[in-house]
Order: C-alpha cells, then sequence, then structure tokens
C-alpha cells in the first residue's frame, strides 16, 4: 500500500508534506550522516582537537532526491588544540532543508571544549561538553505545500480540497542545546560515547515538540598497522590497513546499528558500511575517498534496501576536509589515528 502512494510525482509531494506537517508536531530524528568520520564533531565533540593541527570539515549531503529534494544538508566545522588548554577547541554550523525548496529549516550552530589528558602509556581519554543554539523556522507558502486532507480519496483529480492547516503563530524558534561526549583511543583502537540534547530542548511551532535525547557509541580498530609498515611504496602507495567499525545510535525509541569496513591504502580509501535500524534494513553504504598530504575528497552513496527503495534514490555525501600546518606546541601530544572518512 506505501509503495503505491508514492509512485507518481504529486504523490511523493504528498508524502514531503506530511513529514514537513508532521515534523512539527512529533519529535524528528537527527540528521544522520553516511561519512561519519568526516564530520567527526558531529558525531563526537570529544573529537575536537583530537586531529591536533586545526582542521577544517564540510559536508554536503542530499537524502532521498528522488521526493521532491526532500532533505538536504550542509555543514562546516573547525578544531583545533591548544597546548595552553590542554585540549581542543571547535565550532560547527549545520543547515538542514526539509520539503521542497526547504519548506522546513533547521540550522544550528555549536562551539566546544574537549579536555585531553592520558591515562596509560599508549591510552589517551577526551572529554567534551558541547553548547549549541538551533534555529528552526516554517516557510509557509500555500501555493507550494501539499497536504494529505486536500487530496481526492479517489486518486483522480490530485490536490481539490482546502487544507484545514493552518500557519503557526510564531515561524521561527530559537533554543538553546546540550551535548557531551568522550573518547579514548590508542594506536591501534578508538572508542567514544556522545549524548545529545542533553536538557531536551521544545523545537514545537504549534505545541511541545521535545527533542529527544540521543545516544551514539561508537568504535573500531586499525588493524595490521606498525609505524614500520606504513612506508611507502614504489607507486606511492602505503601498506594497506583494515579498519573494522560500529556505531549504535539510539533516540525517542528508535535503535539503529551501523557497521562498516575501511581499506585505507594511502592515499586512497574504500569503505562498506550497513545500516540496521529498529525494525528492518535501511541502507548498505559505499564510499571513496582520497587524501593527499593536507588535502581529503569523500563521496558516498547510500543505496536504500527498505520499502522505500524504488522511490527515495538513496542519498548522495560529499565532503572536504583541510588540515592546516601544526602550531607549535608546548608539550607532546597525541592524535587519534581512524578512518577520515
Amino acid at each position: 500500500m506505501f509503495k503505491n502512494m508514492i509512485k507518481n510525482s504529486w504523490q511523493k509531494m504528498v508524502l514531503v508534506g506530511a513529514m514537513v506537517l508532521l515534523s512539527t508536531t512529533a519529535g524528528a530524528q537527527d540528521i544522520g550522516f553516511s561519512q561519519f568520520y568526516a564530520n567527526p564533531l558531529y558525531l563526537n565533540p570529544a573529537f575536537a582537537g583530537t586531529k591536533i593541527a586545526p582542521r577544517v570539515s564540510l559536508s554536503y549531503r542530499s537524502q532521498w532526491p528522488g521526493l521532491a529534494s526532500a532533505f538536504t544538508t550542509v555543514s562546516a566545522s573547525y578544531d583545533q588544540y591548544f597546548s595552553d588548554l590542554h585540549g581542543g577547541v571547535g565550532a560547527i554550523v549545520l543547515s538542514d532543508r526539509q520539503g521542497d525548496h526547504g519548506l522546513l529549516t533547521n540550522t544550528m550552530f555549536g562551539a566546544m571544549y574537549a579536555f585531553q589528558f592520558q591515562v596509560a602509556h599508549d591510552i589517551y581519554v577526551s572529554a567534551a561538553l558541547q553548547a549549541s543554539l538551533v534555529n528552526g523556522a516554517i516557510n509557509w507558502d500555500e501555493t507550494r505545500m501539499r497536504f494529505p486532507d486536500q487530496l481526492d480519496p479517489s486518486g483522480n483529480n490530485g490536490f481539490v480540497y482546502p487544507t484545514q492547516a493552518t500557519a503557526p503563530q510564531n515561524q521561527s524558534h530559537i533554543y538553546p542545546d546540550f551535548s557531551v561526549g568522550a573518547l579514548a583511543f590508542s594506536s591501534y583502537w578508538y572508542g567514544g560515547v556522545s549524548v545529545g540534547h542533553l536538557l531536551q530542548p521544545d523545537q514545537g511551532f504549534y505545541s511541545e515538540d521535545t527533542v529527544h535525547m540521543k545516544l551514539t557509541v561508537h568504535g573500531g580498530a586499525l588493524l595490521n598497522v606498525a609505524e614500520e609498515a606504513r612506508r611507502t611504496s614504489s607507486l606511492g602507495l602505503a601498506t594497506p590497513v583494515i579498519s573494522p567499525n560500529f556505531i549504535y545510535q539510539y533516540q525517542g525509541g528508535l535503535h539503529y546499528f551501523n557497521y562498516g569496513l575501511y581499506l585505507d591504502w594511502e592515499p586512497f580509501m574504500v569503505g562498506l558500511w550497513y545500516r540496521h535500524g529498529s525494525i528492518n534494513s535501511d541502507a548498505f553504504i559505499f564510499l571513496a575517498g582520497v587524501e593527499y598530504e593536507n588535502i581529503k575528497i569523500g563521496y558516498s552513496y547510500d543505496i536504500t534496501v527498505s520499502k522505500l527503495a524504488n522511490s527515495t534514490a538513496g542519498a548522495h555525501e560529499v565532503t572536504f576536509g583541510i588540515t592546516l600546518p601544526v602550531p607549535e606546541k608546548k608539550k607532546r601530544v597525541r592524535a587519534v589515528k581512524c578512518p577520515s572518512f
């Protein structure tokens, strides 16, 4: 039944309109990126400063473009380590557009500090606090918005009835948000946990709409890695490194399991992830990237395997990163070793 509902383009618009309306009246899920480590501060604020060098990360994601560009997300972040602060400082900006021409938009600006310390010979820990401001806005345009109550029940005449939906009194809503995170790592493994939306702020336009707390647990390892094994060959390729990973997320009663495997053959990297939701399979994620000196570029594509597979057109994601020269340090610190995408 659901497949039949979204076969035609105008029916897809109904689905998008319903998504926009429901997102103002029910707790929504956070945006999910597929190149998790290309956007590290979004994954866990404890990654701030773990590269040691100043780092700029940019991400663009187009999710479900088959549904009239239903979701488009752009993020940019910057972080670096400061020895005088014994930790890293970072900032992130994220803008998400939902519906045709951005009928619903959310813009977030966050700043974070991550205190770093050594707990054993080869084990380091980073603990972070993030404070953010979020602005949600509805671009109420009745000429472009479509709602289910406008649809001819017979399905033959399209939108023939006036909608009972009305614009909210305030079409823009700003609220504060707070998150925490922790990260532990050594030369061969890394793992962390973060908790977003600690105070579960209200994002509603019509009535109270709580942003559910989000738990993220992630970890991975670097196999066959040794300093002497990373020597560059005559072809300019380093020794291959395999990196298995997992990411678990829980928010608003929904569970998401992500299992991934990277092959890092410097300067190239390829990866495959599988995402499983609370109820059924969601997507396979294929990604490829290249990292040369201080610049990296990555691309990934989500192949939807759920019931939406024939209508959403998956998801495209492009990332770009640049690492700036390392400032002079007063003491020796360790950078985290983990995938770049």
